[in-house]
């Protein structure tokens, strides 16, 4: 398989990795990596160009069309367990930022895995991490990003005339520099997530109700009520009260 005209070798070669995989079709890029991540290099890279059974979070599944995007997973091996805490918004904010320049508009982050251009979904971090006693063994950051437009009022793609072989050239090295990160989120970092956050001073309903206050450096969602306390949420979905209003 050749991905938009290149091999796997190659692919490694331009993205300065140990390893690429490239696969027609799989269930998931994340299965192919947990399958082989035990003898994989640091920085081993899977991508397919068709997804039959994609997975995100709460155990969400759809399926990712041939050449319509990247579909991939990258297999890293991260030891602090703070910078694990907060990877997948880190992934997040990094990948948003390598991308903008790829999409219609400005990329926004929503907490705590999506991607964003005015109001559609344009891409999803899944991190998915394989313990041995307390140490993690590895980490396999799945991503999927539409690079064309998929035929949803409530998704995006990447500007018309954008191709995945520019978005991979991006999106790869912002995904290692966010794995590579120690401890959690600076301040640097929470300002950039704040400028791109979606969901800040919105009204939600889900993982408590009230109003969006940003993330703390642990990656929590903050929620303050009609009392003015602060609801801290480390997992969950955040739906807001009001539905984008996409034009």
């Amino acid at each position: 398989m050749r991905f938009d005209g290149r091999s796997a070798a190659e692919l490694q070669s331009l993205l300065d990795l140990p390893r690429v995989e490239l696969r027609e079709s799989v269930s998931s890029t994340l299965d192919v990596a947990h399958a082989m991540a035990a003898s994989a290099p640091a920085g081993t890279l899977i991508v397919a160009d068709e997804q039959t059974a994609g997975r995100g979070t709460q155990r969400r599944r759809w399926t990712s069309p041939p050449g319509a995007g990247i579909w991939l997973t990258l297999i890293e091996r991260p030891t602090d367990l703070r910078a694990l805490d907060v990877l997948s918004l880190r992934c997040g904010l990094y990948a948003a930022e390598a991308l903008d320049g790829l999409a219609a508009g400005g990329i926004a982050v929503k907490w705590p895995n999506d991607l964003f251009v005015e109001n559609r979904k344009l891409a999803g971090v899944l991190i998915e991490t394989r313990w041995r006693g307390a140490a993690a063994e590895w980490v396999a950051i799945g991503f999927g990003l539409n690079v064309l437009a998929p035929e949803l009022e409530t998704a995006t793609g990447l500007a018309p005339g954008r191709g995945r072989l520019e978005a991979l050239e991006r999106l790869v090295p912002a995904l290692r520099h966010a794995s590579s990160a120690t401890k959690h989120l600076s301040r640097d970092e929470l300002a950039r997530w704040s400028a791109r956050d979606l969901a800040r001073g919105r009204r939600v309903v889900t993982p408590s109700q009230g109003t969006v206050d940003g993330i703390s450096a642990a990656g929590e969602l903050l929620v303050r009520d009609a009392s003015g306390e602060i609801a801290r949420h480390r997992t969950g979905s955040l739906t807001f009260a009001e539905p984008f209003a996409c034009s």
